[in-house]
């Protein structure tokens, strides 16, 4: 996996808009954070900061996968039970598509229900 592969599979995922923030982080939503849309994943394309990729993971989802090597608590997102990925080798292909799978999914559940109407509706 890569920033390109994983930025085109997650746009295949229903409702995801994607934006730049605080810095080089590209940021991707479950709808549009104007209408209510909530973030799922971040990937630090500066390569600066302590991971790659930091998605929501669930809170037993987060602790099982912090137990793994080069998957630790998402600085300033653990509390919310993200986790943050060190290195590209350390989640399989087949890994890394199930846990943004289950980020977007989770993280769609949490929508209000406005949110996920005006969803609906697109």
């Amino acid at each position: 996996m890569n920033n390109e592969r994983l930025r085109e599979f997650i746009l295949t995922l229903p409702h995801v808009e994607e934006t730049m923030q605080w810095g080089d982080n590209l940021v991707f939503w479950v709808g549009d954070k104007t209408i209510g849309g909530k973030m799922f994943c971040l990937v630090d394309l500066s390569g600066v900061g302590k991971g790659l990729v930091s998605f929501a993971a669930g809170p037993e989802g987060a602790a099982e996968l912090c137990e793994r090597d080069g998957l630790i608590p998402a600085p300033y997102f653990a509390r919310w039970h993200w986790v943050c990925v060190q290195r590209w080798d350390a989640l399989t292909a087949a890994e890394w598509k199930d846990c943004l799978t289950r980020a977007h999914r989770l993280t769609h559940a949490k929508l209000s229900k406005r949110t996920r109407e005006a969803l609906a509706k697109k």
